[in-house]
């Protein structure tokens, strides 16, 4: 298949090569799995990957500008989901690459 005509213009390129960094964090990796599938406070995010609440934090604020997460507030606590099914289906094709080279 001939792709040529397909290259979307540098604008996106950029924006799409922004959103790829993102994924390329480890830490961010596992707070998206994290809340994979349902939500959850800074808390319980911190203790179910064993960092410090503030490190998560920090993680969450760049997931969050990036619309990978979204946050919802009950009273004084933050939930955070993931932000649409399509962040879901970048980690799972990514998962099927990386376990068929395996």
């Amino acid at each position: 298949m001939d792709n040529r005509g397909c290259i979307p213009n540098d604008k996106i390129i950029s924006l799409l090569a922004d959103a790829f960094k993102i994924f390329g964090d480890s830490t961010r990796i596992k707070i998206l799995y994290s809340i994979y599938d349902s939500e959850l406070c800074v808390y319980d995010i911190a203790n179910s990957i064993n960092m410090t609440q503030s490190a998560v934090s920090h993680q969450l604020s760049i997931l969050k500008n990036a619309r990978l997460v979204k946050s919802r507030k009950e009273g004084k606590t933050v939930f955070y989901s993931l932000d649409d099914s399509h962040i879901k289906s970048i980690l799972n094709v990514g998962l099927n690459h990386i376990e068929e080279k395996e």
